[in-house]
């Protein structure tokens, strides 16, 4: 029997522009102290939905699950950095979506049915569309980091163009998580 292949599904950030906006956000995070573990700038991505653990075989099913979902490229312009679930109990620091929230909130909630029908446990968390840069270890500057988040509350990130819906691999490692791709769906190519 094979391994077990940790799963999700994402608009990755193709934008070096935007990917790098993203790290100079992710540079004044570190500057106030705050105890974060920042997300490796090319691992940044719009979470559509995480699946966790499945098998071989379920990768091709979700795929072609996911190959039913219907979109047309669109945009998502990236605005603003808040945090999860509260400044005054920060987890996860995030870069937001000010546009192409109805067209994310559409595929996920496609998705979301055609997952079900494979026997995937409805998502506990909901739909938030953002962008996770870091996650927050300790209380320790957490003043700080609210200070940043508020002042930050508009920064643009600009846009990037949602063309391909990808099922990434997630392999886990002391350094950090590795993602790779194992199927991407283009409707617009």
């Amino acid at each position: 029997m094979s391994e077990p292949i940790r799963c999700f599904i994402a608009f990755d950030i193709d934008n070096p522009a935007v990917r790098n906006k993203l790290a100079k956000a992710q540079a004044l995070v570190v500057q106030t102290g705050a105890d974060v573990k920042l997300v490796e700038t090319e691992n940044i991505h719009v979470t559509m939905r995480f699946l966790g653990d499945v098998s071989a075989g379920m990768v091709d099913k979700v795929f072609d699950e996911m190959k039913q979902v219907q979109f047309v490229p669109f945009n998502i312009q990236l605005k603003g950095v808040g945090v999860f679930p509260s400044l005054s109990y920060p987890r996860v620091v995030w870069a937001g979506i000010a546009e192409g929230t109805n067209e994310l909130r559409s595929i996920f909630e496609q998705l979301e049915q055609r997952l079900r029908g494979l026997g995937f446990a409805a998502d506990e968390h909901g739909f938030s569309p953002h962008l996770t840069i870091a996650r927050v270890r300790s209380a320790r500057n957490k003043a700080q980091l609210a200070d940043f988040v508020k002042e930050n509350a508009e920064l643009d990130f600009g846009a990037i163009r949602a063309e391909c819906l990808r099922l990434k691999r997630s392999v886990l490692s002391p350094r950090g998580p590795t993602y790779s791709t194992l199927r991407e769906f283009c409707p617009g190519k």
